[in-house]
């Protein structure tokens, strides 16, 4: 750890090549620039005529170096060095374009020539160049520009001229364009006229109000299909190319490098190659639907192919069950494997790479206990230096079964990230494997086996949860220890729901204490048990690309999957009525002598999907809880004084008679009907649902297993997740009437019983025995048939307080993650989109914190060119601000788009909405002006922060109704 002397020493340093103090001393907060930038800066001393004699020109450049190149090319600065302090590089494009030629060349010698060129090193632009090609493309332009004066986009006369002058210095062209335009427009008045259009944008603002109240969903269409994982977040996915390996930060190089990647690519022909790799030792929760998505989407979005590769490494634990199970849920998910492999596939070849190991002294055998090498404070291993022939011998033992299990180990002589030494490459297990049998004793682990079938596969982005991460360094390690091809290995963030456990250890914890059924049990969330609770795979992929690809580690409320779930359903489910608690009811005046057939919609807000026939007789069976002898004021329902309507019968009812039993509770009403449309009966207040000659069914509702949020949180819950289980979890209805909707319904078939909720037929239902488990409660719309049902606006309003409750903490993740997205592509997008707003990407006037240099982020600046500016001129003028600014807001609007449904809460916050509203029309017509004041308005005060304040003050506002309710 640096001491306060280094440190203070280190700001000496940066301030000598121009970094003020606050620059100087934020730098120090991201060690790896600072590490870069201190070397960077003695070895210009040593080129440099005398050793404090670093101009400002030539800092700024050392600066640009230290925070814009990549790890695997630190060792070829030397010669970017050379040049910068030789003034051959002058500028910033031609040290970026000399950053990437390396990049894409790391290794030596390097091609100075080629490099030269490809940079425009030692290329001079005189000022009389410039001044030439700047008065030429405003000659060509001089209409337009008299005519708009300074509206015109400025940014695309620099363009041009950049095309002419590619090495020409970014300030000097900008300095002579302001000069010219001077010249032919005189002063820019382009402050007054915004000042004078201001009502306009009001006007606008007022005018488009009524649009966003459109609650639309993009997401899913009127037949259920869903927009794909890739179609939502493929936009996010900042991967390298294949092939390119060694662009990505972290990448170790060898000399091996080029000649392996050249290989890859001629197997591969530049596909992407990804693969799924679970374990066969259990089944697939929702976690591994994010890694199904994520690497068959991925692999779709790029036109590449996916492995289905089993992990059957740990021989003990895995059973052909598991095999079936997982590719069962990869295809029901709506994926098709490239190829079906296993780990073992290649048993023979990892076997022989762990005797080269061994002849290269990169691996031993060693003979502690498991006990001892637990932990990341290992102790070197007394073994670790033991002969060659040594450790070839007593391996070749080990796999001829001369040693006990744990006796002996094969470990490989290299630092994991999270610095646990000496990974753990073979161990002894004598169990039955289901696909090579008993030919082996040892087995490979996950550490040794994983990166090199990944490199036998020829994968292109090895992508896994962030666990991982501390395996990256002896990933890569390993593939190069052996020289073979190395892919990329990228982490992402783990999913995970509150109120349940997907260990597979506790899963079969609780299915051998009796507390749920078995792995498709539908309190579980395996895919297995949400697919028999009825949920589509659809829905699950809507889901897993709603939230996402993020490096942090998500914990989500389930009721947002419910919300996926509902969304899907409510498009693809046909209404049928069902009573499961059933009150018979007898109807005295039924006007006809016999039964009467009724035709229902299957859909009743699009009756051209289809309809049904059910029955309509003297007898029907209503809800228990849909009739009362207390009505409360504002009750709607069936009542002895208060007629009701039925729903698609046209009728309304009245209590004749009450019928009871021995408990003096009602068993049969006897009542009286007439038509709606008849003279002289009064509209319902409310219509009820009702099955008459009912198909009998057994319906079962399901909730929380466990009563807490987290049942592994010892603080929450301190005597475990066993202890932890919802006693009402399950509650069946065995003598519940369906309409005949769902006669001919076959396994999984889903439903939407009227006022109830989405159910499915259960895989154990027959010809005799129906049974049908509930998925989720409906959202309650129906307002003239429900509005006032105490119990289910309550329930309402606890699922809109939990909804909300989620989507607060995945909004607060959504708008952290677009400011991560912004810090990584601000530089590269400036440069791409520059033209738009008028500002020079190669402005010198930009200073930008120097920001963490995690995930490929790309930060950098200039130095301070001119002392004179003010911080909020610096803030102004700075293109990167300005980009910032513009990406934050485009990628709500993007997202507002996207997921208008979802985000429909942004329209709470009215400040936000009026920018949206005014500029959402035209993205390329963006209002800079409107940008940064909504920047300085609310960025700057921390926009996650601040709506996760709002969605909770809103969240509040819903508790008070429910309050209110109760009451």
């Amino acid at each position: 750890m640096a001491t306060s002397t280094d440190n203070e020493a280190r700001v000496a340093l940066f301030q000598s090549i121009g970094l003020n103090e606050q620059k100087a001393r934020e730098t120090l907060k991201n060690q790896e620039v600072t590490r870069a930038l201190e070397a960077t800066i003695n070895e210009a001393r040593k080129l440099l005529p005398k050793e404090n004699q670093i101009s400002k020109s030539i800092g700024n450049l050392l600066y640009t170096l230290s925070t814009r190149s990549k790890q695997q090319i630190y060792k070829l600065h030397g010669h970017l060095i050379k040049y910068i302090c030789e003034e051959k590089i002058k500028n910033e494009p031609q040290l970026l374009a000399a950053i990437e030629y390396l990049l894409s060349n790391p290794v030596e010698p390097v091609d100075l020539k080629a490099l030269e060129e490809y940079a425009g090193i030692g290329v001079t632009v005189t000022p009389a160049e410039i001044e030439r090609a700047v008065e030429s493309v405003i000659e060509q332009n001089k209409a337009k520009l008299l005519e708009q004066r300074y509206s015109f986009p400025i940014g695309t006369l620099l363009s041009e001229v950049r095309k002419q002058l590619k090495w020409a210095d970014g300030k000097a062209v900008k300095t002579e364009m302001d000069v010219q335009l001077l010249d032919l427009l005189g002063p820019n008045d382009r402050s007054a006229n915004n000042a004078a259009e201001k009502p306009k944008v009001a006007a606008a603002t007022e005018k488009a109000k009524p649009t966003t109240t459109t609650n639309t969903n993009s997401d899913v269409q009127e037949n259920g299909q869903v927009r794909s994982f890739a179609d939502l977040v493929g936009a996010a996915l900042n991967f390298h190319k294949p092939g390119e390996n060694y662009k990505t930060e972290g990448y170790v190089m060898t000399p091996k490098t080029m000649e392996l990647m050249k290989e890859h690519l001629k197997q591969t022909g530049g596909q992407v190659v990804t693969r799924f790799p679970p374990e066969p030792n259990g089944i697939l929760h929702i976690g591994h639907a994010k890694a199904i998505n994520f690497n068959f989407g991925y692999a779709k979005l790029n036109n590449g192919i996916c492995y289905l590769r089993y992990d059957d490494t740990n021989p003990e634990k895995e059973e052909e069950k598991f095999f079936t199970g997982i590719l069962d849920i990869v295809k029901w998910l709506g994926y098709e494997p490239y190829k079906i492999t296993h780990a073992s596939d290649q048993f023979d070849q990892l076997y022989e790479w762990a005797k080269e190991l061994i002849r290269r002294d990169l691996a031993y055998v060693c003979h502690q206990k498991g006990d001892e090498l637990k932990g990341h404070n290992v102790a070197e291993s007394p073994w670790r230096n033991r002969p060659i022939e040594e450790s070839l011998q007593l391996f070749e033992d080990m796999k001829n079964g001369k040693f006990a299990e744990g006796e002996a180990t094969l470990r490989m002589k290299c630092v994991m990230e999270d610095g646990k030494l000496d990974p753990v490459a073979y161990r002894i297990k004598y169990a039955h494997h289901a696909k090579t049998g008993d030919k082996w004793c040892i087995y490979p682990t996950y550490d040794y086996t994983h990166c090199l079938n990944d490199s036998i596969e020829n994968i292109s982005h090895s992508l896994c949860t962030k666990e991982f991460q501390a395996r990256r360094s002896s990933y890569y390690w390993l593939c190069n220890a052996l020289d073979v091809y190395c892919p990329v290995q990228w982490e992402y963030g783990r999913l995970n729901l509150h109120y349940t456990v997907t260990s597979k250890r506790k899963i079969a914890k609780l299915i051998t204490e009796g507390i749920v059924n078995d792995w498709d049990d539908p309190r579980l969330y395996t895919l297995t048990a949400l697919r028999r609770r009825g949920f589509p795979p659809e829905a699950i992929n809507l889901f897993c690309a709603r939230i996402g690809v993020t490096m942090s580690q998500t914990v989500l409320h389930p009721d947002m999957l419910d919300a996926c779930v509902r969304e899907v359903l409510n498009v693809t489910a046909p209404r049928i009525m069902a009573i499961m608690e059933p009150l018979k009811v007898t109807i005295t005046n039924f006007p006809s002598t016999g039964v009467t057939e009724l035709t229902v919609p299957n859909f009743p807000a699009d009756e051209s999907r289809g309809s049904h026939k059910i029955k309509f007789d003297s007898v029907i069976y209503i809800e228990k809880s849909d009739f009362t002898e207390n009505p409360a004021k504002d009750y709607k329902r069936l009542a002895p004084n208060q007629p009701c309507g039925l729903r698609h019968a046209n009728c309304v009812l009245t209590v004749q008679e009450i019928i009871r039993d021995s408990n003096n509770e009602p068993i049969e009403l006897k009542v009286t009907c007439a038509k709606v449309t008849d003279e002289g009966v009064t509209k319902p207040k409310g219509y009820i649902h009702w099955v008459s000659h009912g198909n009998k069914c057994e319906i079962r509702l399901y909730d929380r297993l466990f009563l807490h949020q987290n049942p592994d949180d010892k603080k929450e819950v301190p005597g475990g997740f066993l202890t932890d289980i919802n006693s009402k979890s399950l509650t069946i209805h065995s003598d519940a009437l369906v309409d005949d909707g769902i006669k001919n319904a076959k396994h999984f078939d889903k439903f939407q019983f009227e006022r109830i909720g989405f159910f499915s037929v259960d895989p154990d239902s027959t010809n005799d025995h129906m049974s049908s488990s509930r998925e989720i409660i409906k959202e309650n719309h129906n307002h003239n048939i429900d509005d006032d049902t105490d119990s289910i606006k309550d329930e309402q309003v606890r699922r809109d307080i939990r909804v909300l409750s989620a989507r607060l903490t995945d909004m607060k993740e959504r708008f952290m993650n677009i400011v991560q997205k912004i810090n990584e592509d601000a530089v590269g997008y400036i440069d791409q989109t520059s033209d738009e707003d008028g500002t020079s990407a190669d402005d010198s006037n930009v200073e930008t914190t120097v920001n963490q240099k995690d995930n490929d982020s790309n930060e950098t600046s200039n130095i301070d060119d001119d002392d004179d500016d003010s911080e909020e001129d610096q803030t102004n003028k700075s293109p990167m601000r300005i980009r910032m600014s513009q990406l934050l807001i485009e990628s709500i609007i993007e997202r507002q788009t996207r997921h208008n449904g979802y985000l429909k809460h942004l329209r709470q916050y009215p400040k936000i909405m009026q920018y949206l509203v005014s500029n959402k029309p035209s993205r390329t017509k963006i209002s800079l002006r409107h940008v940064d004041s909504f920047i300085k308005e609310h960025v700057d005060k921390n926009p996650t922060e601040k709506i996760y304040d709002e969605v909770s003050n809103e969240i509040q506002v819903i508790r008070q109704k429910y309050l209110k309710n109760r009451k």
